[in-house]
C-alpha cells in the first residue's frame, strides 16, 4: 500500500509540473488561428502576384485554419524595394520577391538570379542554395546587416528575355546610349555595355516607355509581359539573355513570428514552399506558352538575341563581377562556391540530358 501511495505521490507531483511547464510556455491553441500579413512585391494583375497567392493558398489549406496568410498587392504597404526592410521591422510578417530587389544593401544578394551563374540554369543554382552551401552564405550575410528574417528560396525561373525595343538588337554597340531598365546586377551589365540604366519596380515599367522616359526594358516572362502591357507600347521582344537567365523567387518571414509558430505549422510553411516550387514551374510552362502564342497572333516580332550580344554580356559580367569580388569577401565566396558546383554539376546535365530539339524537330519540323 505505501508503495502504491508513493507512486500517486509522483504521479500527482509530475501533473503538476507538467501543467506549471504548460502555462509557463504560451502554446497557440489548435483552436486559435493565426493571421499573418504578407505583401508581394508585385502588382496584383502580374502572374507573380499569383504566385505569392498560391503558396498562401495552400499554406492555409494545410493548416486548417490554424494559420492564415493574407496577401497584398505591391505598394500596399510599402514600395516593393522596401519589403526586405518591412518584414525585418515587423512591419509585415512577410512577403514575396527576388534577391535582386535587395541589391542596395548588397551586391552579393543579386547573385541570386543575375549574371550567368557558370552555365547554371535556376533550377541548377536552386539546388546549389540547397545543398551547395548558398543558404548558409545567404543566412550570413543577413547576419551581417542585422536582418532578422526567415528566407526561403524557391521557384525556378525561365531564362529572361533581353527585353522591348523600339527595333531589334543587332549587335553590342546597339545597347550603348539606350535608355534601360533592368535590376539587380544586371544594372551593372548593361551599364558596362554603353546603356543608361534605371531600376525601376515591375508595376512602374509600361508606363515609363510611354511616357519616353526609357528606350526599352526587360521584365521576366511572356505572362508578366503581357498582363503588365508590354505589347502596348513596343512591338519588339528579343528573347534570351545571361544578365538574369538563373533567378529565383524569394518568400520572407519576421523571424519573431515564424519563431513562435508551433512546430508543425513551420513544417508546413516549408513543404508549401517545396510544393509551390514545384507547382509554379508547371503552371508557368502552360501560361508563358500560351501568351507566347497569343502575343504572336498579336503581331509581336520575336527575335534571338544575337551570339555577338551574349558574348558581350559575359565580357560585360567578368568585369563587373571581378571588381565585385575585390571589393567585397562574401560576394568573393558566394562566386567560388557558385564556380565549384557548377563546374562538377554541368557536365552531368550537359553529358545526360538527351537533345530535345531532335525529337520535337522530327515531329514538327520535317523538311
Amino acid at each position: 500500500m505505501e508503495k502504491s501511495k508513493n507512486s500517486s505521490s509522483r504521479r500527482g507531483l509530475l501533473k503538476g509540473a507538467l501543467a506549471a511547464s504548460a502555462l509557463a510556455a504560451p502554446m497557440i491553441s489548435r483552436a486559435e488561428t493565426v493571421s499573418l500579413r504578407f505583401q508581394s512585391t508585385w502588382p496584383a494583375k502580374d502572374i507573380f502576384h499569383e504566385f505569392a497567392q498560391d503558396f498562401a493558398a495552400k499554406v492555409n489549406s494545410m493548416a486548417s485554419g490554424r494559420l492564415k496568410i493574407d496577401v497584398l498587392p505591391s505598394g500596399a504597404v510599402v514600395p516593393a524595394f522596401q519589403l526586405l526592410d518591412a518584414v525585418n521591422k515587423g512591419t509585415l510578417d512577410g512577403g514575396h520577391g527576388v534577391l535582386a530587389y535587395h541589391y542596395g544593401k548588397s551586391p552579393a544578394l543579386a547573385l541570386w538570379g543575375s549574371g550567368p551563374a557558370f552555365g547554371m540554369d535556376s533550377n541548377m543554382t536552386l539546388a546549389w542554395h540547397a545543398y551547395g552551401g548558398g543558404k548558409q552564405l545567404l543566412e550570413e550575410i543577413y547576419k551581417s546587416l542585422n536582418i532578422d528574417v526567415h528566407s526561403y528560396i524557391y521557384g525556378p525561373m525561365p531564362s529572361q528575355p533581353l527585353g522591348w525595343f523600339k527595333k531589334p538588337i543587332a549587335k553590342p554597340e546597339d545597347m550603348k546610349g539606350l535608355k534601360y531598365r533592368t535590376v539587380g546586377l544586371a544594372v551593372d551589365i548593361f551599364t558596362e555595355m554603353g546603356a543608361s540604366v534605371n531600376p525601376l519596380p515591375g508595376g512602374e515599367i509600361v508606363a515609363a516607355m510611354d511616357r519616353g522616359l526609357i528606350d526599352a526594358a526587360e521584365f521576366n516572362n511572356a505572362t508578366s509581359d503581357r498582363i503588365l502591357g508590354f505589347p502596348d507600347v513596343s512591338k519588339i521582344c528579343m528573347l534570351q539573355s545571361f544578365h538574369q537567365s538563373t533567378e529565383q523567387f524569394e518568400i520572407l518571414f519576421n523571424k519573431g513570428k515564424l519563431d513562435a509558430l508551433p512546430q508543425e505549422l513551420k513544417n508546413i510553411i516549408e513543404t508549401a514552399v517545396q510544393a509551390c516550387s514545384a507547382e509554379m514551374s508547371w503552371k508557368m510552362v502552360d501560361r508563358n506558352s500560351k501568351d507566347y502564342v497569343d502575343m504572336k497572333k498579336q503581331g509581336i516580332k520575336f527575335y534571338r538575341t544575337p551570339a555577338s550580344v551574349l558574348k558581350a554580356q559575359l565580357e560585360a559580367w567578368d568585369k563587373v563581377s571581378t571588381k565585385k569580388a575585390t571589393e567585397s569577401q562574401i560576394f568573393k565566396r558566394i562566386m567560388d562556391s557558385q564556380r565549384a558546383f557548377a563546374q562538377r554539376a554541368f557536365p552531368w546535365q550537359r553529358d545526360y540530358l538527351v537533345d530535345y530539339d531532335l525529337a520535337y524537330d522530327f515531329y514538327f519540323n520535317k523538311t
